[in-house]
């Protein structure tokens, strides 16, 4: 497999990625309205279709 190819297509899928999840987490945020602030618990889940990838990343955002 060519690495530069495979570099590419792993960083595209991964600015799709970011760009969405954080307008999705903004609209979120917004939905919310300004009386809500504190910590938004989050959680991202990777999997791959046909594998055993299951890579979970949890953290919370600080609305304040």
């Amino acid at each position: 497999m060519d690495e530069d190819k495979l570099n590419m297509a792993i960083r595209k899928f991964l600015k799709q990625v970011g760009v969405t999840s954080q307008k999705k987490i903004e609209e979120t945020i917004a939905a919310r309205g300004d009386g809500q602030s504190g910590p938004l618990k989050m959680k991202m889940v990777l999997t791959a279709q046909g594998t055993d990838l299951n890579h979970v990343i949890e953290g919370e955002i600080d609305i304040s």
